[in-house]
């Protein structure tokens, strides 16, 4: 559904009268009575007086880039607060702090209620996957562990969709939307390993996935709007996940409902158990009794993730890609010498150092999401500089003034797609600058024990969905070396969805 459409629906009816009125009149209460304040925290992006600071709200999601750099600057090594509609976040610079943001342990502060806040999660999802997030093992363990054995798999999806996908371009230069590629391109080989051949080709299964993916990815930022008692009703009008699950039953349900038969007459083992991620998810759902409708919920809850992040994260870096085609050339001169020692395989796609490097270069540049390494405090607590943080406050850390330090990385406003290759070639430590790779400097996945388990699997999906296009491509935009500006729009990140790239089939 799209913004204006949210914007129709839910202005119709006196009621939004009322409630206009109501809650700057509920929160200005809340904020004079309230213990938990965060009057001693410094304030950017606009006033901290009660109701003035929505109009710094609207400051911050109109111009957070700006709004987060001038609060690091300002106040780099402690910490500074900016507002948002629904909730102020206390935001923490320098390596100290995001270091002790990273350790402190979830029973002080979460980062799933994090989620909820600040993304919606729990009012989009259902309370159940807040409150028992079992997918998460699942993808760092059995996920991350076949990677090897499934990679095989994901490159034939890579390779057969980009050719179907792909116009001729046999001749001439022609234009593709890239994102639109990449979304359909990621859903497809993620779900070659998430529910198999079976369904992972089907067009109308895709389709859903991918619609459900940027309907979630814009509701974040239209569920700030509303109260936190009017968050669950706005999730079901902007989102409606009840009526996606049950488009996805009809692809999946049967195949649900055959394993889980299978489950029940035979036990958690038989011969020829599928070892994928739905059925991970339904041995999970089946011991605790869910619904079957939960192994869908799941499932779409991955996709959205996959999908989302990294189609956005590709499409970023064939945009630099295309504003400088001089990085063609060593790009495919190390993809096809490592393809024809290694095949194509996941221990090759680990000794592609420059697509590596590339990425992530990519990523340090461009980001995931404007915070990051958030967390929401569940007790009180003093941080290391004597800043106190009152229980049920949000914390997190700004990703692109992090990542654009010059303490942290020389030149730094200048993307450089060597530059992890220069690191591992000087301190000889391959692990210590690959792409999955976190630190206090770069946070693009956030950092910690609770980083995004997933980077592991989309990484090397990444590469080899990269690499495949420079050894069949040659790629440039039509105005050639002009990069279009990413789009900030609240707490989003997204590469410019109306720009393309002119692909030809390689030449040289």
């Amino acid at each position: 559904m799209a913004f204006s459409d949210v914007v129709a629906t839910v202005v119709e009816g006196p009621w939004v009268a009322y409630m206009m009125c109501a809650v700057p009149l509920a929160l200005l209460l809340y904020s004079l009575l309230s213990p938990a304040s965060l009057r001693h925290i410094p304030t950017e992006g606009g006033s901290s007086l009660p109701l003035l600071s929505y109009l710094g709200a609207y400051n911050v999601l109109r111009n957070l880039r700006s709004v987060l750099q001038r609060g690091y600057d300002k106040h780099k090594g402690k910490a500074f607060k900016i507002a948002l509609p629904d909730r102020w976040v206390v935001v923490l610079t320098g390596k100290a702090l995001v270091d002790e943001l990273q350790r402190m342990p979830e029973e002080s502060a979460s980062f799933i209620d994090a989620t909820t806040e600040l993304t919606g999660f729990g009012y989009i999802w259902g309370p159940r996957m807040r409150k028992d997030p079992f997918h998460v093992p699942i993808i760092r363990n059995q996920l991350t562990r076949q990677l090897s054995s499934a990679f095989g798999d994901i490159y034939e999806e890579i390779e057969l969709s980009f050719q179907e996908l792909m116009p001729a371009c046999e001749k001439d230069w022609t234009p593709v939307h890239v994102i639109e590629v990449a979304r359909d391109v990621v859903a497809r080989a993620s779900n070659r390993v998430f529910v198999g051949l079976r369904v992972c080709r089907n067009p109308d299964y895709l389709d859903m996935l991918v619609d459900c993916a940027v309907s979630v990815a814009s509701a974040r930022n239209t569920l700030m709007l509303f109260p936190s008692v009017l968050k669950t009703f706005a999730a079901k009008v902007v989102v409606n996940m009840d009526r996606r699950i049950r488009r996805g039953m009809r692809h999946l349900g049967p195949i649900i409902e055959e394993r889980m038969s299978l489950l029940r007459s035979l036990g958690n083992d038989w011969s020829d158990k599928p070892d994928d991620m739905l059925q991970w998810i339904i041995d999970e759902v089946a011991a605790r009794q869910m619904p079957k409708e939960d192994v869908v919920r799941n499932i779409m809850f991955l996709n959205f993730a996959a999908i989302h992040t990294s189609s956005n994260s590709f499409t970023h870096a064939i945009y630099h890609l295309a504003a400088n085609p001089e990085y063609l050339r060593p790009l495919r001169e190390e993809v096809e010498a490592v393809t024809a020692k290694e095949g194509w395989s996941k221990t090759a796609m680990g000794r592609m150092w420059r697509i590596d490097s590339f990425l992530r270069e990519s990523q340090r540049v461009n980001s995931i999401n404007p915070l990051t390494v958030i967390r929401r405090t569940r007790t009180s607590l003093t941080l290391s500089d004597g800043t106190f943080i009152p229980q049920g406050t949000v914390i997190a850390a700004p990703a692109y003034p992090t990542h654009f330090d010059d303490e942290n990385y020389v030149g730094g406003d200048t993307f450089d797609p060597w530059r992890y290759v220069r690191e591992k070639e000087q301190d000889l430590s391959p692990s210590k600058h690959q792409y999955v790779t976190l630190s206090p400097e770069y946070v693009p996945f956030g950092l910690g024990k609770r980083a995004c388990p997933g980077r592991f699997f989309a990484a090397n999906e990444l590469k080899a969905m990269l690499a495949y296009l420079v050894v069949n491509y040659d790629v440039k935009f039509e105005k050639e070396g002009v990069r279009p500006e990413n789009m900030h729009v609240g707490l989003t990140i997204s590469p410019d969805p109306a720009g393309k790239v002119l692909f030809r089939k390689r030449r040289s």
